[in-house]
């Protein structure tokens, strides 16, 4: 009867509470007398709603892993797997050191730390043991006389009576480890009873706050020592009660108890899994919500320890409906254990996040999963499908740019308003009519690029007689193209990845997001025309970047267009996916000592003023030394200003003048503006010693009516576009002819430079034979090996009818 009201929380009146007790009167049907409801349901009904009070005090719990950020009180449960070492006696040191470490660091950020442990039974059993070998050693020497000693048996430890021997232990060591970090602890041992006799219960209370106002971590575990065995059947007594039978249930009443904005969990697995670890279709779960409990299985408990995961679930369930966020994570695995705790509390992803808030659409994995089984029957379709799905998307952008303006106006005037975007990301950031009809264009050159991209032979061999061998190109797989403010990439890159079968994940900048969502819209609207809509995903979810990153075993090239920040971020965090990128622009331009004067001044200007914040603009000039003091460079120089180029002197260069730029600060800088830095060379190879030195393998230009010193400079500097008597811009996909890019790439495998259709390609071996097996080949085998080389012919696509979604 009392789940039809609300909690009442233990601030309101009297009054109140006996409105509510009339309620419950009427509803039960007959009146109920002053007296029974002032000595009977009065106290009674105040102590539950006392109990609910306590639960629901913090009732709004995270509901996103990027609020973690802002947890002042957390709880950090260490399970027995965490702190026991693999024989299951004695400590793993080096985890505590580091949980240790992670947690001081946090408490001296200004946070409430609390520490839920076990360990005490499996240091106790150390002890003990090393007594009990001890002391029958000494018996059988003094009974034998001889020092070798028969073998020896310890018997079976009582788990109480290791704890009370190990408790003191345990703590001596946490005080250790805190007081390398100038953190104070203190021990406190509870059991059930402490939290179900309200006056215990307000002690605890009391003295954890006051240890927490003190700056001190409170060390916290059942008393072993005196708990008994747990009841069957008595983890959780609704939403009120939650039995101490184990540190999950503990941790999770004192999270509540407490207030505690987030319970870490640390166990020995990577968090909660759809079924068993270990199992083939086993899959983590990112965030779990109340009522997902229904469909997952449980697998065995943890090696030591009493509790188990369908234990960790039912506590972190309960704080979460107490109003505390839960995340239950791993806490033993060697590259993670160094940061597990500080990486949850930066809100990334790590473990399983328990979350009241479901979201409206699909998780990122989810998403992943359906673009990828999309994609593959996109790669499926015959070439002119394809080419129609990417025409069609060009017809919509110009038939709904109104639509698309629009959405582009709202992101605009916001980014105007909000004044946090340069002038050159405004310009990015802006679509017009002109700009949508070029896109478009464009469009329509990669669908008839797009027509032998998939399938293409590349070489073909006969390796014996009736066995021969194919190398074709396919595609890559699942690509995530992270962007900032351009959603005129969004159509692009979707394009390239539709002409290549690639299923792609699209993250745009928050700058764009009205645009990006209707242009992903028309995107999608483009692919159902041949059933592949979930082909192509945009990511609009708080997804933080290095948490896409870390999805290595469903994403399968990185594509960052952005900043050369956003660029290096993605390569450090990508740790087990390819990045195509390149984190900087220092785009040189070397001007030889037989230079002509007019081209000279045309790439400059070209190459630094067309557009400075590209990543193929001109960041240095280098300048042969011939040339200083001539007409020449005072023609340089008074273009450069003319044009309101900031100068920046290199060393050398700011030696010959007596009154000098500024200096420059180093010679590996890319500017993306209207400077550049000016240095002096002596000779051409002094500039190419100086670009490999100091530049980044994007592109690099001489200018020299010299033949032989620009073939020289061709063939010697090792940068992805190296160009001759011309501008540094020309780097660029669509000038290449590409029709687009996804970006330009200055890695050493599989593309380089200007990255389109090809280089979203890789390949497959196709061998056909006729009962071919390598015993044929064998000495004593019947078979030859020919390897002849066959003339590459390319076979007639099929057409592969896609299934509609219906």
């Amino acid at each position: 009867m009392l789940s039809r009201y609300r909690p009442v929380v233990a601030s309101e009146s009297a009054v109140q509470l006996t409105m509510l007790l009339q309620r419950l009167s009427l509803c039960a049907g007959f009146p109920l007398s002053p007296r029974t409801q002032r000595t009977t349901i009065f106290p009674r009904l105040a102590k539950a709603l006392t109990q609910v009070s306590l639960a629901r005090a913090n009732s709004n719990s995270f509901a996103h892993r990027g609020e973690l950020r802002k947890a002042k009180r957390i709880v950090v449960k260490l399970g027995s797997a965490v702190v026991t070492r693999g024989d299951e006696c004695g400590l793993a040191l080096g985890r505590l050191a580091s949980v240790v470490e992670q947690v001081a660091m946090l408490q001296n950020q200004g946070r409430e730390m609390m520490i839920v442990t076990s360990g005490a039974v499996a240091f106790g059993k150390q002890r003990l043991r090393h007594e009990i070998l001890l002391s029958q050693s000494v018996r059988q020497a003094l009974h034998s006389g001889q020092n070798q000693l028969k073998d020896m048996s310890v018997p079976v430890l009582e788990a109480r009576a290791c704890a009370a021997a190990g408790q003191s232990g345990l703590m001596a060591l946490y005080e250790a480890m805190f007081a390398q970090y100038s953190t104070c602890t203190a021990q406190v041992l509870v059991t059930n009873l402490d939290f179900h006799d309200d006056q215990k219960r307000r002690n605890l209370n009391s003295t954890l706050q006051e240890l927490l106002r003190m700056n001190i971590v409170p060390i916290i575990n059942t008393n072993d020592a005196v708990v008994p065995p747990p009841e069957p059947n008595s983890d959780l007594q609704g939403v009120n009660v939650i039995s101490i039978k184990d540190n999950d249930s503990l941790a999770a009443r004192l999270a509540v108890e407490m207030k505690a904005d987030l319970l870490i969990a640390l166990s020995d697995v990577e968090g909660l899994y759809d079924s068993p670890p270990g199992t083939d279709d086993a899959k983590l779960i990112d965030i779990f919500y109340p009522g997902d409990q229904l469909s997952i299985t449980y697998g065995t408990k943890s090696r030591v320890g009493i509790g188990g995961m369908e234990a960790k679930v039912k506590a972190a369930l309960w704080a979460l409906q107490g109003g505390t966020s839960v995340v239950i994570a791993n806490g033993t695995h060697p590259k993670v254990t160094g940061h597990v705790i500080t990486d949850i509390v930066e809100g990334k992803k790590v473990g399983t996040f328990f979350s009241e808030v479901k979201p409206a659409g699909p998780t990122v994995e989810q998403q992943t999963e359906m673009a990828r089984n999309s994609g593959r029957t996109l790669a499926a379709l015959h070439p002119d499908q394809r080419g129609e799905i990417i025409c069609h998307l060009a017809d919509l952008l110009v038939e709904k740019k109104e639509e698309i303006l629009a959405a582009n106006k709202m992101d605009m005037d916001l980014a105007v308003n909000a004044g946090q975007l340069s002038p050159a990301l405004l310009n990015r950031l802006s679509l017009s009519p002109a700009k949508l009809n070029s896109l478009a264009i464009g469009l329509r050159q990669i669908a008839v690029a797009s027509q032998d991209s998939v399938g293409r032979v590349l070489r073909r061999t006969r390796v014996a007689h009736n066995l021969e061998l194919e190398q074709i190109t396919v595609p890559i797989g699942v690509l995530l193209v992270i962007f900032e403010a351009r959603p005129d990439c969004l159509p692009q890159v979707s394009a390239l990845a539709i002409a290549s079968g690639n299923a792609l994940l699209a993250k745009g900048g928050k700058e764009a997001a009205n645009t990006n969502r209707i242009l992903h819209e028309l995107t999608q609207e483009a692919l159902d025309i041949h059933w592949v809509k979930e082909a192509v995903q945009l990511v609009s979810t708080r997804e933080e970047v290095e948490d896409l990153c870390r999805l290595d075993e469903m994403i399968d090239l990185i594509i960052p267009r952005g900043s050369s920040q956003l660029v290096r971020n993605i390569q450090s965090a990508a740790k087990g996916i390819p990045v195509l990128g390149h984190s900087e622009g220092i785009c040189h331009v070397y001007i030889d000592s037989e230079a002509a004067i007019d081209k000279v001044i045309k790439i400059v200007r070209d190459s630094k003023c067309d557009y400075p914040a590209a990543c193929n603009a001109m960041e240095t000039l280098l300048v042969h030394r011939d040339i200083l003091r001539t007409p020449l460079f005072d023609q340089i120089i008074d273009m450069l200003r003319t044009e309101q180029v900031k100068i920046h002197a290199g060393p050398r260069f700011a030696s010959y003048l007596t009154f000098s730029p500024s200096e420059v600060k180093s010679l590996r800088t890319e500017y993306g503006d209207l400077e550049c830095c000016v240095e002096v060379v002596d000779t051409m190879q002094e500039a190419i010693d100086h670009i490999h030195r100091y530049g980044s393998s994007h592109t690099d230009v001489i200018v020299t009516e010299n033949e032989d010193t620009a073939e020289r400079f061709l063939q010697q500097l090792d940068s992805a576009c190296v160009f001759w008597n011309a501008s540094s811009r020309f780097a660029d996909g669509y000038r290449f002819g590409l029709g687009a890019e996804v970006g330009i790439s200055t890695a050493r495998i599989h593309a380089r430079g200007p990255v389109g259709l090809e280089g979203l390609l890789t390949t497959k071996w196709v061998l056909r034979g006729d009962g071919h097996t390598a015993a044929d080949f064998s000495e004593q085998g019947t078979m030859k090996y020919l390897h002849e080389n066959l003339p590459v012919t390319q076979p007639q696509p099929r057409q592969i009818a896609a299934q509609s979604e219906d």
